[in-house]
C-alpha cells in the first residue's frame, strides 16, 4: 500500500540532522529564533504575557523550561503555552509572504521548551525549528485560502502540526510514532478568526498550539498511538478545514531542498496592514500641506485582505492593532507605528479619530498581491497624493537590514534583560548551531530574580 501523508512526512522529518540543511536553512532558523526571543521579551510585559506566566508557573510541575522575560520557570508544556501567547502579544511576530500565519509562536516555542526538557544541542534545535516551519508551510499550502476564509486562524490550526514536528525531532520520534503524534495533532488543531475585538482573544490562540504539539510528541514517545490518514482521511484535517484542499501539497518536492520565506514586522499591529502604513508614511513625507488639511483617504486593497482590520473606531489598543484606520491615521501623525502609537492612551485622540473615520477600504482585484494597498489622500486646498505599495518594509523584497532587526531587539528587550543581556543573547544566537546545550540560550533571556532585603 502507499504510504499516507504523514508516513511520508514522519519518515522525512525524522531523518533530518543539522546536515540536511542548506546554509540559507539554518541562517533563516537562527534569524527567526532571535526575532521572536525579542518579541516573547517585550511582549513579557503586557498583561496577557504576564497572565500566561503567571499560568504556567501556578500550574506547577517540574520546572523544566524558561518563561521569556520573567525570573521564572515551568513545566516544558506550560513554558510552551505561555512562551507562545507573549510572542504574539504585541503583534510584532514573523510572518508567512501571504500574511496568513505566524511561524514562531508555535514552532519555536514548543521547540525551545522541548529542548531545554532533553538537554538538545543548539545544532538539534535549529533542526527541528526548520522542519517544524517546513510543515507548517506545508499544512497552510494543502489548505488555504479556504481554510482561512472559512474562518479557522491558520497560526493555531496549522502551527500545530509544525510544533508536534518540531518538539518530535527533539524528542528524537522513530517514524511510527511521529505518525502517531501527528494524528494527535490533527485531534488538537483549532484556532477561529473570530479574534478580532478590544478582548485579548487574538494573543491566546497560539498557546494552546505549542502546547498541544508538544503533548502530541510526548504522548507518542510514550506509546500513545494516534490515527496515520489525519491528513487524508475522509473525516481528516484536510477535509474538515478546507473546500478546496490540496492533500499533495503536504509532501510535495519532499526530501528536496525545502526554500522557507519569512518575513519579519517593522511595525507593532496585524501584517496585511503595513502596506497601508508604508502608504501613509510615503504620503506623509510627500505631503506639503498640515493633516488638519486632509480631506479624504481612499484605500484600495487586493480583495484576499479587502474586508478585513476594517474596524475605525477600536475600543482597546488590541482592536487598534488590527484596525487599518487607525494605523495609517497614527502613521500620518506621528511618523511611527510601533508599541508607543498603540497605546489605550490615544484612542480618543480627536486628531487621530478624524482621519481614522476618513478612510475608505474598495476591493481592487487589478492589484498584483493579495496585501497590496493603493492609497490616494486628497487635501482640502485640491493637492493629490499617491502611493501604492505590493511588498512592505520587511518583506522578502524589501528586507529589514542587519541593523534593523538588532535595533527593533533592542527596543523590545533591553528593559527586560538590559542592554548588554540582549547584546549576549543576540551573540549566543547568532552561534546557536555550535551551542553544546541550548539550555545557555534561554538563560540569557530569563529576567533575573530580585532578591529580598532583610
Amino acid at each position: 500500500m502507499p504510504q499516507t501523508a504523514s508516513q511520508s512526512l514522519a519518515d522525512y522529518f525524522c531523518s533530518l540532522t543539522i546536515s540536511s540543511l542548506t546554509p540559507d536553512n539554518i541562517a533563516v532558523a537562527k534569524t527567526l529564533t532571535g526575532d521572536y526571543l525579542g518579541v516573547a521579551l517585550g511582549g513579557s510585559k503586557t498583561d496577557s504575557g504576564k497572565i500566561a506566566a503567571r499560568f504556567a508557573e501556578e500550574m506547577g510541575g517540574s520546572q523544566e523550561a524558561t518563561l521569556i522575560g520573567q525570573s521564572g520557570r515551568a513545566s516544558a508544556v506550560h513554558a510552551a503555552f505561555a512562551n507562545a501567547i507573549a510572542s504574539h502579544s504585541i503583534e510584532l511576530d514573523d510572518i508567512d509572504v501571504l500574511a496568513l500565519f505566524h511561524f514562531s509562536p508555535p514552532v519555536v516555542s514548543a521547540a525551545l521548551a522541548t529542548a531545554e526538557k532533553v538537554g538538545a544541542t543548539g545544532a538539534e534545535t535549529v533542526t527541528a525549528v526548520f522542519a517544524g516551519c517546513e510543515m507548517m508551510e506545508r499544512a497552510s499550502r494543502a489548505t488555504n485560502n479556504s481554510l482561512r476564509n472559512r474562518g479557522f486562524h491558520t497560526t493555531p490550526t496549522c502551527g500545530v502540526f509544525g510544533a508536534t514536528v518540531a518538539a518530535g525531532i527533539l524528542l528524537k520520534l522513530k517514524p511510527e510514532k511521529m505518525v502517531s503524534a501527528l494524528g494527535m495533532a490533527g485531534a488538537q488543531a483549532s484556532g477561529l478568526m473570530e479574534m478580532y475585538g478590544p478582548s485579548m482573544q487574538k494573543r491566546f490562540n497560539p498557546g494552546p498550539t505549542a502546547r498541544n504539539g508538544l503533548t502530541a510528541a510526548i504522548m507518542a514517545s510514550m506509546g500513545f498511538t494516534g490515527t496515520n490518514l489525519i491528513f487524508e482521511g475522509e473525516r481528516g484535517f484536510c477535509k474538515a478545514f478546507s473546500d478546496d484542499a490540496a492533500v499533495g501539497e503536504l509532501t510535495r518536492d519532499l526530501g528536496k531542498p525545502y526554500e522557507l520565506l519569512l518575513e519579519y514586522k517593522p511595525y507593532s499591529c496585524a501584517r496585511p496592514i503595513h502596506n497601508a502604513i508604508d502608504c501613509a508614511l510615503d504620503i506623509r513625507g510627500q505631503m506639503k500641506e498640515p493633516l488638519s488639511q486632509v480631506k479624504s483617504i481612499a484605500m484600495r486593497r487586493h480583495p484576499d485582505w479587502a474586508h478585513y482590520h476594517l474596524n475605525a473606531t477600536p475600543k482597546t489598543y488590541h482592536e487598534a492593532q488590527v484596525s487599518l484606520p487607525y494605523s495609517v491615521a497614527i502613521a500620518l501623525l506621528e511618523g511611527g507605528a510601533l508599541p508607543p502609537q498603540y497605546q489605550n492612551s490615544k484612542l480618543n485622540d480627536p486628531d487621530i479619530r478624524r482621519l481614522s473615520d476618513l478612510v475608505k477600504v474598495t476591493p481592487d482585484a487589478s492589484l498584483p498581491r493579495g496585501v497590496s494597498c493603493h492609497m490616494t489622500l486628497e487635501t482640502a486646498g485640491g493637492a493629490t497624493y499617491t502611493s501604492q505599495i505590493d511588498y512592505p518594509r520587511g518583506s522578502v523584497q524589501n528586507p529589514m537590514t542587519r541593523a534593523d532587526m538588532d535595533k527593533k531587539t533592542h527596543m523590545l528587550g533591553d528593559d527586560v534583560i538590559g542592554e548588554a543581556g540582549v547584546k549576549r543573547m543576540l551573540e549566543l544566537v547568532a552561534g546557536m548551531d555550535d551551542l553544546p546545550k541550548l539550555s545557555v540560550l534561554m538563560e540569557s533571556v530569563s529576567r533575573p530574580k530580585v532578591r529580598e532585603l532583610a
